[in-house]
């Protein structure tokens, strides 16, 4: 596997085996080695039954590293063992020297709570599937990293899949289910979505349940269902959401909803693909991207899209006024990313909550400037 895979791999060995530093940073943006990682904790650290207790999802852009720590002193009275994931790390690193903050995660590294873990999650950088391509501006806040947390964190790199890793990941996970997914097809499918892991993964299990019985999968079969798949994918939900379509825009997320488990990871792997997809309108907004044939110089490998979704999301992308329209989008999904990380009671009312504020028109106030309106996915 590739550097982001052997990572991921090694972390969750460290956390199976009990060898567990007091600290990580999962460093990048690749959500699928994310959501491998985060998986092993839960399931080796954090009983279900206890998870009221002994698991916190917080953010630095609401919660401040002193109350982070604080709680990571204070043993649990209902759990042996407590576990935090930090999101928004950018924070640390933006508006000042925050001098007092490192001093303070010093000492608290110095004589750590052997009964907690602290995971900091730094998904506003970017590491693409050869690491030596990283853009100067990721490189720069990587090192910003390494040098203040490197000393007492683990520093996990999450660098991004390409299409060799999806291959692997494919047969690997076919052999381990009693599969044979033809060479020709694994090829198809993962040239198809663009080495994208997390629609990889789902479009896999509809694949090896379609395949039943006969227990192989054909290149006739992901041609069949890949393809009726991307009628039914995310681009025609952001396609009503963008034409300020509400009622189509609900009906869409319910099919997407209904044709999956609905659990967390189905939820925020949906998420995830209404993020990325935003992204990508916005570089083609910003960039004047005008034609399918340019938008291949304006996004990077490894942040395209289908080829066939390139005319629709450029006409989609163009609906909108100015890139303020769409990082306020942005931002309204990043609040729905972290409610359903907080565990909500229905994850299906964050979503259709997200959708209403999607489609409404934004009511921008005199003197807002687009700084308001960033977003840290």
């Amino acid at each position: 596997m590739g550097a982001g895979f052997a990572a991921a791999d090694r972390f969750v060995a460290e956390v199976r085996e009990n060898n567990l530093r007091a600290g990580y940073v999962l460093l990048g943006d690749e959500i699928f080695l994310y959501e491998r990682c985060r998986r092993a904790v839960l399931e080796t650290l954090v009983p279900e039954g206890l998870r009221d207790f002994c698991l916190s999802d917080l953010d630095l852009a609401e919660t401040n590293i002193f109350e982070v720590l604080d709680r990571a002193r204070t043993p649990s009275l209902m759990a042996p063992f407590q576990v935090f994931f930090v999101r928004g790390l950018k924070a640390l690193y933006t508006r000042g020297a925050k001098k007092d903050e490192f001093v303070a995660i010093e000492e608290y590294f110095r004589a750590a709570n052997p009964q907690s873990l602290i995971l900091f999650i730094a998904d506003h950088i970017r590491i693409p599937s050869d690491p030596r391509r990283i853009d100067m501006e990721d490189k720069n806040r990587y090192e910003r990293i390494r040098e203040t947390l490197g000393d007492w964190c683990g520093i996990v790199e999450l660098a991004r899949a390409d299409e060799a890793d999806a291959l692997r990941w494919i047969t690997a996970e076919s052999e381990r289910n009693g599969v044979r997914f033809d060479p020709d097809a694994a090829r198809e499918l993962a040239d198809a979505l663009g080495a994208d892991m997390m629609l990889i993964a789902s479009e896999w299990n509809k694949l090896i349940l379609y395949a039943g019985e006969k227990r192989q999968v054909t290149l006739g079969d992901v041609e069949t269902m890949v393809l009726a798949a991307k009628q039914r994918s995310l681009y025609e939900l952001t396609d009503a959401i963008s034409a300020k379509d509400t009622p189509r825009a609900l009906l869409l997320l319910q099919g997407l909803l209904n044709a999956s488990d609905g659990g967390e990871d189905s939820a925020i792997g949906h998420l995830y693909m209404l993020a990325r997809t935003f992204r990508q309108m916005l570089v083609i907004l910003e960039k004047n991207v005008r034609d399918s044939r340019a938008i291949w110089q304006a996004l990077w490998q490894g942040f395209r899209m289908p080829p066939f979704a390139a005319d629709d999301l450029i006409r989609q992308a163009r609906r909108y006024k100015s890139s303020r329209e769409i990082t306020r989008a942005l931002r309204l999904i990043a609040r729905a990313d972290l409610e359903l990380r907080s565990q909500p009671p229905d994850k299906r009312l964050v979503l259709e909550r997200l959708v209403f504020d999607l489609t409404k028109e934004a009511k921008v106030l005199r003197g807002d400037s687009p700084a308001q309106y960033a977003m840290e996915l």
